[in-house]
């Protein structure tokens, strides 16, 4: 036979109820306070809605305090962005263009509650507000101008497009900051045409050049023409002056030894038949004196 055992059960101490209850309070306090309090960071703005009812005023940076467990906050980027939107219209001649613009802008931090309630997020914004007055406004500007002034006016094309579309976004709380065309392109008929159109004006010029070239040659012939002819009256007045025989004997002198003659020692002048008679003098003497 076994021994009996005895088995002894002790009794568990009764659990520490105020040190539960305390430490439920503080997570309930933490709790609080981490759903009563937001931090909204640069460049954010945000807004509270109580039980679905969004609040009239905004949010901006910094520490706030919201209802806790009944309210919750949508933030919203401020910063700049950027989005490319394509964008078609017809000109004052009745041209097809087509553009892509680059919109830099953000949101009006004051204007956050009316986004909210209007919009709700970002790509709500961009694709209901944005895109479709992109669009408008580009048919605005466009339509002031025939298919060339868009072309050689195209500043006044994007300055006629900020403006329309600055005062249509600023209604929806949305500041445009820049604008930028990425592309402008026509039909493939009228960018033929005004290559066209180029290749006849550059033709034109061309031949306005070569007028131009042509009456000025011909003027600078008159010009070299009358210097001749004064120059040749110059030396007939020379000639009939008293020593104008001396004149002419040093030019033909000059003559001669450019031609690379060799200079006569003398050199014989006869007059008109018999009643004047032969002059007969020294060529390199006379040389001598007039140098």
């Amino acid at each position: 036979m076994f021994p009996r055992r005895t088995i002894v059960y002790r009794q568990q101490p009764p659990p520490n109820l105020p040190a539960l209850v305390a430490g439920a309070a503080v997570a309930l306090l933490i709790t609080l306070i981490l759903n009563a309090i937001v931090i909204i960071s640069p460049g954010q703005a945000g807004v509270i809605s109580i039980l679905g009812k969004a609040q009239d005023r905004p949010i901006l940076e910094g520490l706030h305090f919201r209802p806790p467990f009944i309210s919750v906050v949508d933030i919203y980027d401020v910063t700049v962005q950027k989005f490319e939107v394509p964008a078609q219209s017809a000109t004052r001649d009745l041209q097809d263009l087509t553009a892509s613009f680059a919109i830099n802008f953000r949101l009006d931090p004051n204007q956050v509650v009316y986004v909210r309630r209007t919009q709700g997020t970002l790509q709500n914004i961009v694709s209901k507000i944005i895109a479709p007055q992109t669009q408008e406004s580009f048919k605005i500007a466009s339509a002031r101008r025939t298919a060339e002034e868009c072309v050689t006016q195209r500043d006044q094309l994007k300055e006629d497009f900020d403006l329309a579309l600055t005062e249509r976004l600023s209604t929806y709380g949305i500041l445009v900051l820049d604008t930028s065309v990425i592309d402008l392109s026509f039909s493939k008929e009228f960018a033929n045409a005004v290559e066209d159109k180029q290749i006849a004006e550059q033709r034109a010029q061309r031949g306005v050049y070569i007028a131009q070239e042509a009456e000025q040659e011909a003027l600078a012939e008159v010009n070299r023409a009358r210097g001749r002819a004064e120059a040749q009256r110059i030396l007939a007045e020379s000639l009939d002056a008293p020593g104008g025989d001396r004149l002419l004997r040093r030019e033909a002198i000059d003559a001669w030894k450019a031609g690379g003659s060799p200079m006569p020692k003398v050199l014989v002048l006869g007059g008109n038949g018999d009643s004047v008679p032969p002059f007969i003098f020294d060529l390199q003497a006379l040389a001598t004196d007039n140098s």
